[in-house]
């Protein structure tokens, strides 16, 4: 892990002054231009727990808190507390944006020190908010768009970013026992000027810091003793104090969120792609030796029979010609997971594909779970297509049962899973709950949108018919003798699932940090090209153990494929508990159930994806081989 300290004030001071890298950058809005005086939002959003500095840290609640969490008291708008619009992703993402009573002004009250508001702490809740601080929660503010953050350093690379959010509190040594509460914001607010009397913000910084002595008399922003909440000692009267700095910058309007997508030592990332795409190119290198020359071999001897002599010898996987296409047990199960899986490709395709574009920038807040979601919605009539096809060519014949069950079983499953973590997070007084209002809407694109496409699907996955074979189906199935130990279905699926889950195990690392550490993740370019070397590497090594299976007269390949092409999933269970001992420090029952319930949908999604794709290239190379030799 990437150890990080915060910068010193001269660093602060010395970078403010350095010029921003060079980067293209599709922006998410227009530019909003300030005149002199113009009063600058400051938004509120929700605290959450983040990774302490130290190498060795550990996250310890997966459990967000509304900024307005009566147990916090925090200062409020005179106005009144007002929520601010937000879409659907960043409602799913825990996005809980508020008001503030902070009045900052472009270029006005510069390094002017006031007072916010006095917040009485009642004796009750000053437990609760040490616990926060305990847990190493984040303070999360937004100002045209960009987060507020801290300024820290890569001890690896040396380089200087923006690490979004600041803590709420410090209970570094030697304040392990009574933590200090950060009771003083330094907000220093980065500036472009484009054209003369116009002005962008281009960064958010702050430091914050906590101040004790007595808190009604004189403003004392510089106070050298901090303010610790001792439980048992009655209440508390908390002043919040802030400063507004204004700093002129070269950085550009577009390139503002340069500072703040920091990839952490991108040698890792480069050393897992290249890493990966030598495991793929390796593989399919031997792969297409073994497949080419062995079965253009037994393709040759084959075909040069003489179909004319009474007796004819059949060895390796020919022997099975007349089983391989034999209906495999509970052919609509399969087709149903094979349907969900091919929606669940078409979506993260799609996705990555508009990530790759910069449409789904930072400054879009929540636009990928958005995308994400109407994508999933739309490509249900792939779904019911893919599985409507797939079960008529399997020999089903409950068609209209096979489009229902296509058309719900997932997003029940899926529904029922969150559904249940929800209550767990309303139970646990977490702002991350989704509302009411949009578990209803959710209800209504998958079963309102979603599924009719899916019957449409379904409708003109019938109307294509089922797949043409090219060899019949024996009436009498052939015995099948004893495989070896490597070949038998948990074996392979195990044995399989190493290289397609080492093609992309380092990747894994950051968005499961980006999923429960709250670090934006944008490196896109290089999941994109790890998820293609992941599909082609699974596609492959489902083919090859098929193969096997084949000259081991192993012919109910149906299922083995969809298994071993899955086998992927089983590594990231494993890896995921790996993470969560290795990188997290869960006390409660509400957080080990919530990151067991988002691993195992991670989990189910990795199963269904993986799967399909080793399924789908396992039939295509089934037709291919077998249509390439003479049946007698």
């Amino acid at each position: 892990m990437v150890g990080l300290v915060t910068a010193a004030a001269t660093t602060l001071a010395a970078s403010l002054a350095a010029p921003a890298v060079n980067a293209f950058y599709l922006p998410g809005a227009a530019p909003h231009d300030y005149k002199k005086g113009d009063k600058v939002e400051l938004y509120v959003n929700a605290l959450t727990p983040m990774l302490a500095g130290h190498e060795n840290a550990k996250l310890k609640s997966l459990i967000n808190y509304d900024y307005y969490n009566p147990q916090l008291h925090f200062c409020t708008p005179e106005e009144g507390i007002k929520k601010q619009p937000e879409s659907l992703g960043s409602i799913l993402f825990g996005d809980r944006i508020f008001n503030s009573p902070y009045d900052i002004r472009m270029l006005e009250d510069n390094g002017t020190c006031r007072t916010l508001c006095h917040a009485p702490v009642p004796e009750e809740d000053i437990k609760f908010v040490n616990d926060r601080i305990r847990e190493d929660y984040a303070l999360n503010w937004l100002i045209d768009g960009l987060p507020a953050a801290e300024m820290k350093v890569d001890l690896k690379t040396g380089d200087m970013f923006f690490d979004n959010g600041f803590n709420l509190g410090n209970d570094d040594p030697p304040h392990e026992e009574q933590p200090l509460i950060n009771n003083h914001y330094d907000i220093v607010l980065r500036y472009h000027k484009p054209r003369p009397d116009d002005y962008r913000i281009v960064g958010v910084l702050v430091w914050p810091s906590s101040h004790g002595g007595s808190q009604d008399g004189a403003i004392d922003c510089e106070g050298s003793e901090p303010l610790t909440l001792k439980e048992g000692a009655g209440e508390y009267k908390i002043r919040y104090t802030y400063r507004v700095m204004w700093n002129e910058s070269d950085t550009p309007w577009a390139t503002r969120w340069d500072n703040y997508l920091h990839i952490f030592d991108p040698r890792i990332h480069w050393f897992s792609l290249v890493n990966s795409l030598v495991i793929a190119t390796f593989l399919c290198i031997m792969v297409s030796m073994i497949l080419l020359r062995s079965i253009s071999r037994d393709i040759s001897r084959y075909n040069a029979i003489d179909l004319s002599e009474d007796v004819q010898e059949d060895w390796g996987w020919k022997l099975v010609h007349g089983e391989v296409f034999r209906t495999p047990r509970r052919p609509m199960v399969l087709s149903v997971l094979v349907g969900n899986g091919a929606q669940l490709c078409a979506m993260v395709a799609v996705t990555l594909v508009f990530a790759l574009l910069g449409f789904l920038s930072p400054s879009n807040r929540g636009s990928l779970a958005t995308v994400m979601m109407v994508c999933w919605t739309l490509f249900g009539s792939i779904s019911g297509y893919v599985s409507g096809r797939v079960y008529l060519s399997l020999g089903g014949t409950e068609r209209r049962k096979n489009a229902l069950v296509t058309a719900t079983v997932l997003p029940t499953l899926v529904f029922s899973v969150v559904f249940v973590l929800n209550i767990l997070l309303i139970a646990a007084g977490s702002s991350g709950a989704v509302p009411f209002g949009t578990m209803v809407l959710i209800m209504l694109l998958w079963f309102g949108i979603s599924a009719p496409l899916s019957w449409i699907g379904a409708y003109l996955g019938a109307k294509h018919g089922a797949v043409v074979h090219p060899v019949r189906v024996n009436p009498i199935p052939r015995q099948i003798p004893p495989a070896p130990k490597y070949l038998r279905p948990w074996a392979a699926t195990l044995l399989a699932g190493i290289l397609p889950f080492g093609a992309a195990f380092v990747e894994l690392y950051f968005i499961l940090s980006s999923l429960f550490a709250s670090r934006a993740y944008y490196a896109f370019g290089f999941l994109a090209l790890t998820s293609g070397v992941v599909a082609l590497t699974t596609a492959t090594v489902t083919i090859l153990f098929t193969y096997f299976n084949l000259c081991a007269e192993e012919y109910r390949w149906h299922w083995r494929a969809f298994f071993t092409g899955g086998g992927s999933a089983f590594w990231l269970l494993g890896y995921g508990i790996f993470y969560w001992a290795s990188r997290l420090s869960l006390d409660s029952f509400s957080g080990v159930a919530l990151y067991l319930g988002y691993l195992f949908l991670l989990v189910v999604f990795d199963f269904l994806i993986t799967g399909t794709i080793g399924f789908l290239a396992t039939y295509w190379a089934m037709r291919k081989l077998y249509a390439s030799i003479r049946i007698d």
